[in-house]
Parts: C-alpha cells; sequence; structure tokens
C-alpha cells in the first residue's frame, strides 16, 4: 500500500510517494493552469509508470492522498474568482470597504498616489438586513426575514454565484446569521451561501467579515475543482481517503474544505515547515530558516526550538485573512521568475512568472530570460538530465532569451545569467533578513533548510550572502511541501470570543465555551469514524495587556479548566511577550480575548530507509564533469550522481549533485557531508561569510 502526498505548485506538480516499507520516491509534472486536475492526474500516471504500473491499479492500493493546492491562493491573486454578493447588518455594509482606515496595505497608508481599495464585493451587492445581536449574545432585534428575502432575490437577478451573510456579534450569538442563510439558500438554489459564523467564530467585525467574503470569493471556482478531482480519482480506481492540506498545518477532508474553501489559502507552504522540522532532527538541529524556492515563489518560515509558528494577521495582497495560518512568508522569486529592464535601466527579477506555461524560455516555447535560463547558462544545471532526462533543455534558446536584458545592459547572455543569478539571490537573502529582523533573531544562529525544485541550486549562494554556517538539502527537497504533509495530522480548529478582563473572567463560561468546542470536534471527526478516544485536543487563549491591540496566543493548560490553570495561563503569557518582544509587564492588567481548541488525529507514524554508509570517499558517485561559473570564473566542476552515495561519503565545493528532480550545487566555499536520510549538510568554511553581500551589491538593480 501506498501514501501519495501531491502539491500543485505554479510551475510543477509534485508528487511524493512512500511505500510499506520506508522508501521514498519523488516525480514531477507540469502544472496545467487552465485545469489543475490535468496534472494532478499526470503526476499520479508518471508515479503509476515509475512503478511499473497502470494508473488504475496504482490508485487502486493508495490508502491515503493528500492534496496541497494554491487554487484558491491564485483565484484570489488573480482576482478570478466568482461574482459575490452580501447580505449584512443594516448600516455595516461598508466594513470591509472602510476596513481599518488603511488605504492599501503592502505600501505606506499615507502615500495619496496608492489608488483606493477595491473589495472583492463591491457596495451595489452589498445589501443589508434588519437586525442585531449583541457581544454579550443576547439578540437585540430580531431578523427581518423579508429583507434577507428581498436582498437574497436582487442578488439572484444580479447573476450572483456566491453570498456571504456577516452579522454583527454572530460569533457570540450565530442565531440570526444561521436563520438568513438558510432564507438565502431556498431563494437561491445553487448558489455558493456560507456564513460568518461558520467562517471565523471570533470577534473584530472587519476581520470575520473579510475573512467571509475571500471564502465566498473563492467558494465555488475552488468547489467545482475538487468535486471533479474526487469524480476523476474515483474512476481512475481510487477508493482511498483523500485530505486536503489546510493553511493551519493540519489536512481535512474535501467535505469539510468545501464550506470553509478560505482554509485552504496559502495550502501548499504551509507543509513546508514540516519537513523542515524532520530534516533538522537528523542532525539535533531546532532553529531551522525554512525556504522552499519552487517555479513561481520563495516562501520562508522562521522556526525556533522545533516549534512551527502559526499568526492569524494573514494579508493576500489587499484582502485580509484572519484565519490560523502557518506563518510563511513567500515572495515573488523563482525558477520561472522573469528578468526585465525597468524604466531607468536597472535589471529587476520577478515578481511576474512564466509559469508552468509558457515556462522558461529553455523548455522550448517561452521568450523571456529567466533564472532557471540563468541556471542552465551557468552550468549548475543540466541540459540532458532535467527532471531526469523527461524535459531536455536548450541552452540555444536560453541565451537568445537572456540577450533580451543582456543587450540593453552592454552585457553577454553569460553576464547577463550570472547578474540575474545575483540579483534573485540577493532578493532572497533580503527577503530572509526581513523576516528574521522582524522577529529580532540573528539568521546566522539557525540552519537553512532548502527546498524546491530551484531551491538546492541557490540556498547555498544564500547562505553565504548571509554568513549562515549550515545549509541542509533534504533528499527529499525537490517535493518539499508534498513531503511535509506526510507528518501532518487530521485536525481542526475551533475558537469562540470572550473579551474579559481577568480579574472579571467568570470561568464556568470559559470551561462551556471549552465543553462547546470539544464537543464540536467529538461531532464532526466521529462523522469520519473517528472515536473520541483517538482525538488530542490542545487549548491555547489570546490575552493582551489592557490597552494594547493586539495579542498574543499562549497555551492554557490541558487537564481541570481551574482558577490556578487560567493564573498559569496569565503567566505563560508575561513569559511569552518578554520571549516575542523583549519585556513584559506582570503588573499591567491583562484581558482575555479568544479561547481556541485544536482537535487533533495523529497519521499513522512513517520512517524512511536509511541510507547504507559508505565512508569519506564519494569517488564511486563520480558521473562527469562540466564547466560550470562560479563568481564570474568558469571552473571544470565534478557532477556526481545523487543516488549513489551514502551516508558519510564528504565533498568538497565546488560540485554539483545531480538528482531526479533537481540539483544541488556546492560552491568553492562549502563543503557537504550526505547523511543516513542522504540529505546533505552544507558547511560554509571560515574564509568565506558575508564577502558575497558586497559583491552582490555591486550589480545594478538587485531588488525585483
Amino acid at each position: 500500500m501506498y501514501r501519495v502526498c501531491i502539491d500543485v505548485g505554479g510551475t510543477f506538480t509534485d508528487c511524493l510517494v512512500l511505500d510499506g516499507h520506508g522508501q521514498v520516491r519523488q516525480f514531477k509534472s507540469p502544472t496545467t493552469p487552465a485545469d489543475a486536475s490535468v496534472g494532478f492526474l499526470s503526476a499520479v500516471a508518471k508515479a503509476a509508470r515509475g512503478y511499473g504500473q497502470d494508473t488504475k491499479t496504482f490508485l487502486g492500493s493508495v490508502e491515503l492522498l493528500v492534496h496541497g493546492t494554491t487554487l484558491a491562493t491564485n483565484t484570489l491573486i488573480n482576482t478570478s474568482g466568482a461574482k459575490t454578493g452580501m447580505i449584512t447588518t443594516k448600516g455595516f455594509r461598508d466594513v470591509v470597504e472602510t476596513r481599518r482606515g488603511y488605504k492599501n496595505v503592502r505600501t505606506s497608508m499615507y502615500n495619496v498616489f496608492v489608488p483606493p481599495y477595491r473589495p472583492l464585493v463591491p457596495r451595489r451587492l452589498r445589501l443589508e438586513a434588519e437586525e442585531r445581536s449583541l457581544y454579550t449574545g443576547e439578540v437585540a432585534t430580531a431578523l427581518r426575514e423579508d429583507d434577507v428575502r428581498a436582498a437574497a432575490r436582487k442578488l439572484r437577478a444580479e447573476g450572483v454565484e456566491s453570498v456571504a451573510i456577516c452579522f454583527l456579534h454572530s460569533y457570540a450569538q450565530p442565531a440570526n446569521e444561521r436563520r438568513a442563510t438558510e432564507l438565502a439558500r431556498a431563494e437561491m438554489p445553487g448558489t455558493y451561501v456560507t456564513s460568518s459564523h461558520e467562517i471565523l467564530p471570533v470577534w473584530r467585525e472587519f476581520e470575520r467579515f473579510s475573512t467571509t467574503a475571500v471564502s465566498a470569493y473563492t467558494g465555488p471556482v475552488v468547489e467545482r475543482y475538487l468535486r471533479s478531482l474526487e469524480a476523476r480519482l474515483a474512476a481512475s480506481g481510487f477508493r482511498g481517503q483523500l485530505l486536503l492540506m489546510l493553511s493551519s498545518g493540519v489536512v481535512e477532508t474535501v467535505d469539510y474544505c468545501v464550506p470553509r474553501v478560505v482554509y485552504l489559502i496559502g495550502s501548499g507552504p504551509a507543509a513546508a515547515p514540516a519537513a523542515a522540522l524532520h530534516a533538522g532532527a537528523a542532525s539535533g538541529r531546532r532553529d531551522l530558516l525554512s525556504v522552499d524556492m519552487g517555479g513561481t515563489s520563495f516562501d520562508v518560515c522562521m522556526i525556533r526550538g522545533g516549534e512551527i509558528p502559526t499568526t492569524t494577521e494573514g494579508w493576500v495582497q489587499d484582502e485580509r485573512v484572519a484565519i490560523k495560518m502557518v506563518d510563511v512568508h513567500s515572495a515573488g522569486a523563482g525558477g520561472g521568475s522573469i528578468a526585465w529592464i525597468d524604466s531607468i535601466g536597472l535589471l529587476r527579477v520577478g515578481p511576474r512568472s512564466a509559469g508552468g506555461d509558457p515556462g522558461p524560455a529553455c523548455y522550448g516555447k517561452g521568450l523571456d530570460p529567466t533564472v532557471t535560463d540563468a541556471d542552465l547558462l551557468l552550468g549548475y544545471v543540466p541540459a540532458d538530465f532535467f527532471l531526469g532526462g523527461d524535459i531536455k533543455l536548450d541552452a540555444t534558446r536560453a541565451e537568445a532569451a537572456m540577450m533580451r536584458v543582456g543587450t540593453p545592459l552592454g552585457m553577454t547572455a553569460r553576464d547577463a545569467a550570472q547578474a540575474v543569478f545575483t540579483a534573485v539571490n540577493s532578493f532572497m537573502a533580503d527577503q530572509i533578513t526581513e523576516v528574521a529582523t522582524m522577529g529580532g533573531h540573528d539568521v546566522r544562529d539557525f540552519a537553512l533548510v532548502g527546498g524546491g525544485g530551484a531551491g538546492p541550486v541557490h540556498v547555498s549562494f544564500i547562505a553565504e550572502l548571509l554568513g549562515i554556517p549550515t545549509v541542509i538539502v533534504p533528499s527529499v527537497a525537490a517535493t518539499y511541501s508534498a513531503f511535509g504533509m506526510l507528518a501532518m495530522d487530521i485536525g481542526r480548529h475551533y475558537s469562540r470570543s470572550y473579551v474579559v478582563r481577568a480579574k472579571s473572567l467568570d470561568l464556568e463560561r470559559v470551561r462551556a465555551l471549552y465543553r462547546e468546542m470539544e464537543q464540536q470536534a467529538v461531532e464532526g471527526l466521529g462523522a469520519m469514524g473517528i472515536a473520541r478516544d483517538a482525538v488530542a485536543f490542545t487549548r491555547t487563549a489570546d490575552l493582551r495587556y489592557v490597552g494594547q491591540f493586539h495579542e498574543v496566543e499562549v497555551e492554557v493548560p490541558s487537564g481541570e479548566l481551574s482558577a490556578a490553570a487560567m493564573e498559569r495561563a496569565i503567566e505563560n503569557f508575561h513569559a511569552r511577550h518578554k520571549a516575542l518582544y523583549t519585556f513584559n509587564m506582570p503588573w499591567q492588567a491583562v484581558e482575555f480575548l479568544t479561547f481556541h481548541q485544536k482537535a487533533t488525529v495523529p497519521r499513522p507514524p512513517f520512517s524512511l530507509r536509511r541510507v547504507e554508509p559508505g565512508g569519506r570517499d564519494a569517488s564511486a558517485a563520480v558521473k562527469r564533469r562540466r564547466t560550470a561559473w562560479f563568481g564570474g570564473v568558469p571552473i571544470e566542476t565534478t557532477v556526481f550522481d545523487g543516488s549513489k552515495l551514502r551516508a558519510g561519503n564528504v565533498i568538497a565545493g565546488p560540485a554539483l549533485i545531480e538528482e531526479t528532480t533537481t540539483t544541488v550545487v556546492v560552491p568553492p566555499s562549502f563543503t557537504v557531508v550526505v547523511d543516513e536520510q542522504r540529505s546533505y549538510v552544507l558547511t560554509l568554511g571560515e574564509r568565506a561569510g558575508t564577502r558575497g553581500r558586497t559583491e552582490t551589491r555591486a550589480v545594478e538593480g538587485v531588488s525585483r
């Protein structure tokens, strides 16, 4: 039996297969933007051929299929979602447009040249109903049902495909919202209808309304895809369990996700930090910088003490998404990122990407120069063994494309390739520095874990720029996020808001909130055939000092929910606040805001097959030699066959290690050791360090 994880990225669809013997195999297939399920099934078919089986036989042996998808994110970014309407409390139709006074969250709020925010739901499609619930849970004004019926009929006449129901204080009393949802569905059969108490039952109406609007906007597109995928998998012989990767770092069923599509925002990248933890554990490292460089994006996550960070402060472009998400910073830098010259003659790289279609010029269809074209011209990736030879790279075409930026800059194709390579590395190094600096950390205290198809090519150069002494490239780097999905638990997050100062806390009310969330989890997971005894519960709460705007999530002790337990939660808050911000104020009054409960069902454990020891000598794995350029100097570089390397092998840079799905580039300043899982641990020599940063700045236009 097999466990399969599939991550649909912007350029490639990654398929990772774990068999019953702990053996992992990796497969990649081009993503098909027009219909992602085509690329999904192509990757499955490729895996089946790898095992000498037809697709139906292979899928019949798959017991678990975990899927990460960027469809929800891309739908939002590309503004290709459904025509969406909203029904809200009378007088509050403009909450999603006025927001918190921000004109634009990506630039200065004082920049008068930034165009006004354009909400997903235009004002004429945001309709009102008379009703009012209070923050106490009391219904002050009953729902006027005729208002909802009239609004639904008007939205139907406008051709609306999706509706968000967003009422004031529905987190405390959802009765009016539930009834409005029933009425809207009755008046608009076949229309996707969602409500804010189902999506985000917590206080702060802007965050809740915005997140619900995002879910409604992306819902119909994702629902069609998921239902189509289920049908195609069933027709292809799949009888196992299909689970989806959520942005919070757990997996869930399709039926659970379809009404809550916003939970799939950031689905794929959320799994990458789990892969970093697995890679770091082999060498006992728990402070890690996880980077995932694919075809279109560069994702960074900073892990301290083995704890994957989460956040509820997410934005996707101009849209506020306040669900709990793994805290991953994404930027437009990947193998398909396009190099271009801006209006003042500076070289830029990204954020626009060639994607899977047409792809980099060297793939044979595209015309624009990309990072992958630069990698090829510098000798880092092989023209004849890209994806194990499945894609033959065209160096002549890459050279012609590179001259589109080389000619205006007065450079040869190879010099332009070096400039593109240096520029994108510097940009990615700056992104890592930004993430670390915002957290008050020194990047040199962390090991850099590099994943993604393009990551192993670039990660050591980034580490050299930053002076990071250790780089880990997992053996599964090319399917980094997909591998992380293997470790994910089935789980659900529940939240209930109760804003109260600690000294006025009603302990019985808190107990009731946690009992309610626990019962909801037991019923929901029980419908999947999961017994209560198999479910593990974790309690947390959001606290802040009175007068603060932002809160901190801390652990609430398990066991009996006593006054002493809540005091420990407050102590945890003081300690966490100091760890995050270097100070705390134990004398200051504290208030509770929202209580959370995470219910998880651990997945069956797995272990990877160990690599046989082979001593320090790696000469048996030498494959050939190829000219590669390091620091603008051509060097005849030894190329190693990654599949023949053994645990304990040591390789001094410069070197190239060719895997079927990626290439690990070892610059002259690094030495690499192969560990028992055939991951590559690279160590930066003392003579290196941050010198590359000075050299990089000599290249004009290093920003994207």
